[in-house]
């Protein structure tokens, strides 16, 4: 039998926006508390179960991310998301009703996570009990943002299943594969490699010699910041000027900030974008308005544009005039009256899972975390469906790079699986602000990230 969920409060989300304490990413921080060896990662043969796989049952966590008293203290505000134990529990319902995992009832537990007090000791304690307490065979991860979490779970083998709005390249997922997974959201490298050219394509560098790129100091976005914006910017003659955000707490958070938007007026910088989403765009366009800097952004999903237009009392409406960029996430994109809810089969069947349940979403927004973990269950039970006596991570990933494009993400517009990704979101679309509605909209049909 899952274990008492407790009860439910107000506030759950993976809408990092709102997280008062946020991720340490110095890449030393990796292997803290879990070990800097990975013993098995990638060598396995790929024969038995996985941990938490027994004759009759896998063991599943979700991990709900506790925001009320962070929205207290920030003052910020999110839309509801409903209850995610009663969404856990639909899910598990529908899963078993409909042949378990491998033939197997999927067992699912609910871990609570005070976003508040996030650290990288925290992450560890969380993945102690989860890999140590609860022996899960996979992990749906939301709001985890501390560098040591993913190592720890790959050293356990337990498989994350990260809907998580984080930045992590091909570089890190290939090292630990197979243990890390993104059923709703797209590639980093992928992600980068479309942003620019789409910002391009909407006028965003036009007359510009210099540009401003805000990021979290993070090894992805470095990476990310050396292989593809340099070059990109430097073939248009822009000189990029890039300040890397120290987010180990609130404090360096906030002086990192400012001291960019100083920065960047010094420079007269007139084109700002962001890197690494999680809270940049909203706490920079408030310290930029504190220290009377304007520009032209540049944003995306990954900086949350329904919460950047959901609090005008703190993010003032004017620094968005001009806001352009690409979103795959239409929950934290766009209202509804510009982009129909529901609007595809999975929005549709997912909704009717959780309906099922006695769990219903009055806007596509109150569905973000919802959406997630269907995506995570349902591609769980698909790359599982044939794996029977072998059902371990190393098994389930080969199955689902054979998915191709039969697995559409309910949070976004189209899937792509294949050998080599270890992400299943394959669509974007163009958006931008307007100030008639004083809202985003998106901007022409969907692009695939990459056709491979």
């Amino acid at each position: 039998m899952s274990r008492d969920p407790g009860t439910h409060t107000t506030g759950w989300d993976r809408a990092l926006t709102v997280r008062a304490a946020v991720a340490t990413v110095a890449a030393l921080l990796a292997f803290v508390g879990c070990g800097a060896v990975l013993p098995g990662v990638g060598g396995a043969d790929g024969t038995g179960v996985g941990p938490g796989v027994t004759a009759d049952a896998v063991t599943v966590v979700f991990v709900g991310t506790d925001l009320t008293r962070t929205a207290n203290l920030t003052g910020f505000n999110t839309a509801s998301t409903g209850d995610p134990v009663r969404q856990m529990r639909a899910l598990e319902s529908h899963v078993n009703a409909n042949g378990g995992i491998a033939g197997r009832r999927m067992r699912a537990i609910f871990r609570n996570y005070e976003a508040s007090d996030d650290s990288p000791a925290a992450e560890e304690k969380l993945c102690n009990q989860i890999t140590q307490d609860d022996r899960a065979f996979a992990v749906v991860l939301t709001g985890q943002l501390q560098a040591n979490a993913r190592p720890c779970y790959a050293q356990r083998h337990t498989l994350v299943l990260d809907a998580t709005l984080i930045t992590i390249d091909q570089a890190t997922n290939e090292r630990l594969a197979p243990y890390l997974f993104a059923p709703a959201y797209p590639a980093y490298d992928d992600f980068v490699r479309a942003y620019l050219p789409a910002l391009a394509a909407q006028g965003f560098f036009d007359g510009a010699r210099q540009a401003g790129i805000v990021a979290v100091d993070a090894p992805a976005n470095r990476a990310m910041y050396e292989q593809h914006v340099v070059p990109y910017l430097k073939q248009r003659e822009i000189t990029p000027t890039v300040a890397w955000i120290d987010s180990t707490d609130l404090g360096t958070l906030n002086t990192g900030l400012n001291q960019a938007a100083v920065d960047l007026r010094a420079k007269r910088v007139e084109r700002v974008f962001f890197l690494g989403g999680t809270r940049l765009a909203s706490f920079f366009l408030t310290s930029a308005s504190a220290q009377g800097f304007t520009a032209r952004y540049g944003i995306s999903s990954y900086d949350n544009p329904s919460f950047l237009i959901g609090n005008p009392d703190i993010i003032p409406r004017e620094a968005l005039t001009g806001a352009v960029g690409i979103g795959f996430n239409p929950s934290q994109d766009v209202a509804d009256r510009e982009y129909a809810f529901p609007a595809t089969d999975p929005e549709r069947a997912c909704l009717g899972i959780f309906a099922a349940a006695g769990e219903s979403f009055g806007t596509r927004e109150n569905a973000r975390v919802a959406f997630p973990y269907c995506d995570a269950v349902l591609l769980l039970q698909t790359g599982a469906k044939d794996l029977g006596a072998d059902l371990n991570a190393h098994r389930w990933l080969a199955a689902v790079g054979r998915l191709d494009t039969q697995f559409q993400p309910a949070t976004g517009f189209s899937g792509r699986l294949g050998p080599g990704r270890f992400a299943a979101s394959n669509g974007y679309r163009a958006f931008g602000y307007d100030s008639g509605c004083a809202c985003f909209t998106y901007r022409g049909e969907d692009v695939s990230f990459a056709t491979r």
